[in-house]
């Protein structure tokens, strides 16, 4: 089994079992190893190899260029040591996980439509695995090359169930299989918790969940462990979900069966292609309704979001606009 030291830390080490990666050894070491989508696509992962060779899993990943190539840098969640390491990574504490992420079967106990194209699939690990609010996992699809990340919809105290909503992607290879040929009974394998965008209990703010599309899953887990928690009962969570077309919008379902819906717990649908279809309520983008309904509010807010990447590249956009400090702004970016 490898293993990896840090040139600039040498009195850190650790090992990575056959098959797994430099990133996801480490998180499943307790360390700190910086990181966001975990599928090839941010980069934050990026080291420097001083010593040894790996093999890149992904050769498209689109945060690996020529340009790191040709300074010896490559991505901790694709790469796979040929033997001893020592590479270049700064290590933060605030990525080590709380629940150390582990790789595991799970049993597909049910499925279950949401919206049209949006369905929540109940898996069962074979070891109960707690994760945080606001989390996600790299599921393995039977049939489907590479891992494909999903935010998990519930909270668990005993991490004996993990739910994902997931939204179908046209031509998308994982969720075509998921929704088309997969059924209850089969086993999938499942890696995680990971993610920095958990719920943070111990913030004296009111909360603001901003979700579109597939970003409803992370954002439910938000705010189902917003009701169950104790330290947060003083608060409000408000709930901004956005949809092109009537048949798109959803979450008020899941908000409804949470003590504090109506008082405490706010939802504010948004429609951005109203097309002459009967709506009464807000129109336009998540941006545009959030700076509506909150404004000068939004630097005293603790803020979480999740959605396709162009809410998601506005949303940073208003956030920093708004002066709202990046410490109380959370997402994860796999998309």
């Amino acid at each position: 089994m490898p293993t990896i030291k840090f040139a600039n830390k040498p009195e850190v080490s650790f090992e990575c079992p056959e098959g797994d990666t430099v990133l996801r050894a480490a998180l499943r070491s307790g360390l700190g190893f910086p990181y966001e989508c975990n599928v090839g696509s941010c980069g934050n992962c990026l080291f420097e190899i001083a010593e040894g060779a790996v093999e890149h899993e992904r050769k498209d990943a689109p945060g690996w260029n020529e340009r790191h190539k040709a300074r010896n840098r490559w991505l901790g969640c694709q790469a796979h040591p040929k033997g001893d390491l020592t590479i270049k990574v700064n290590l933060r504490d605030h990525y080590a996980s709380k629940h150390k992420p582990v790789r595991m079967t799970a049993r597909l106990e049910s499925i279950a439509d949401v919206t049209h194209d949006i369905r929540e699939f109940r898996l069962k690990p074979a070891t109960p695995t707690r994760f945080l609010p606001g989390q996600y996992a790299l599921l393995y699809v039977p049939g489907v090359e590479g891992a494909r990340a999903y935010s998990m919809s519930n909270v668990t105290a005993d991490g004996a169930a993990w739910d994902f909503q997931i939204k179908k992607v046209p031509g998308g290879a994982a969720t075509t299989e998921l929704f088309d040929a997969v059924k209850a009974g089969a086993e999938i394998t499942v890696d995680g918790p990971f993610g920095m965008a958990w719920l943070r209990e111990d913030a004296p703010r009111d909360i603001l969940c901003l979700a579109g599309g597939s970003g409803l899953s992370p954002m439910v887990s938000i705010a189902r462990g917003y009701a169950a928690s104790e330290a947060l009962k003083d608060r409000h969570l408000h709930f901004v979900y956005g949809g092109r077309k009537v048949r798109d919008i959803t979450g008020e379902q899941f908000l409804k069966e949470l003590p504090g819906f109506g008082s405490r717990i706010h939802y504010y649908p948004v429609l951005s292609e109203p097309d002459g279809e009967p709506w009464s309520g807000r129109t336009g983008f998540i941006t545009d309704a959030a700076a509506k309904l909150f404004g000068d509010k939004l630097p005293s807010m603790e803020i979480y979001f999740a959605g396709p990447p162009a809410m998601a590249t506005a949303v940073v956009k208003m956030m920093h606009e708004a002066k709202v400090p990046q410490t109380q702004v959370h997402y994860d970016q796999f998309y």
